[in-house]
């Protein structure tokens, strides 16, 4: 049996408007269950999840990275990128990450996928990584609506193809043995969670799907949701499928809560969090 070693790093944090994070729900609810700054704004963990399976070196998600982009770090209290640090930490280097896997590509999500070199070049972050997205999510993130056009930026992306380390996926795939991805179309067109094997279990990375643990909650659903109602019933799915199986889940915004698992008291689901 392989040995699957799973570690969750950050790339730092960002802040959002509470309203925009938590959808429909009011403030009235939603205020007091997390602290927001004077301009309403809470703050999320920019997580990525590594995970070394079968010799290879696998990075989920690549948070916001180190590019300046004008007015980005205003608006969003965004502090110094963290990933490559923390990756280091652990003895891997960007040279030694194998694959790279998107839940979606959203900029929060994708910026640390490109830096610039000492020439001003855009250039991949991990050259050797085959990175892996979902066809649909590629194509909407070149040509995105108006309600989408603040969260895309091409040079987060495009270096990847013009590399040649760019694999898009048309569904549900098995990256590993041990690894796949399974579409949940509601966060963003394309937009995929990660589920692999370890200790005999199952940990899945939520992406935007689940971005915080607040976010168990089914009506709390971000307003930047490509198709609301997608992500209710794909959440609704998803989060009963790792109640009955014992599901470790991770949350790509989690702060105080990163990861756990859901257990059911007095007729009631609960989350008993853990360190990852």
């Amino acid at each position: 049996m392989m040995t699957t070693s799973i570690r969750l790093i950050s790339d730092g944090t960002m802040k959002r408007d509470g309203g925009c994070m938590f959808g429909q729900v009011p403030k009235a609810v939603w205020e007091n269950r997390i602290v927001t700054d004077r301009r309403n704004r809470m703050t999320l963990n920019l997580n990525c999840l590594l995970i070394q399976l079968a010799g290879k070196n696998i990075l989920v998600d690549t948070g916001i990275g180190s590019k300046e982009v004008e007015g980005l770090r205003d608006e969003y209290g965004l502090g110094p990128s963290r990933l490559v640090k923390s990756l280091k930490a652990l003895g891997v280097s960007p040279n030694q990450i194998d694959i790279v896997i998107l839940t979606h590509l959203h900029f929060e999500h994708t910026g640390g996928c490109t830096k610039l070199d000492r020439t001003g070049d855009l250039i991949p972050t991990f050259p050797r990584a085959t990175h892996f997205m979902q066809r649909k999510c590629w194509e909407e993130a070149q040509q995105p609506n108006e309600r989408f056009q603040s969260v895309y930026f091409e040079d987060d992306f495009l270096p990847i193809e013009e590399s040649g380390k760019l694999q898009l996926l048309d569904g549900d795939e098995e990256i590993l043995p041990g690894l796949s991805v399974i579409v949940t179309n509601g966060p963003s067109k394309g937009h995929q969670i990660v589920v692999t094997n370890h200790g005999g279990e199952k940990v899945a990375f939520l992406g935007d799907l689940v971005p915080t643990a607040h976010h168990l909650d089914l009506a709390a659903i971000p307003a930047l949701d490509h198709s609301p109602e997608d992500s209710l019933q794909q959440k609704r799915e998803i989060l009963h499928q790792a109640e009955r199986d014992g599901w470790l889940l991770v949350f790509s915004h989690g702060m105080d809560r990163k990861a756990g698992y859901l257990e059911r008291y007095d007729q009631l689901t609960r989350l008993r969090p853990i360190d990852l």
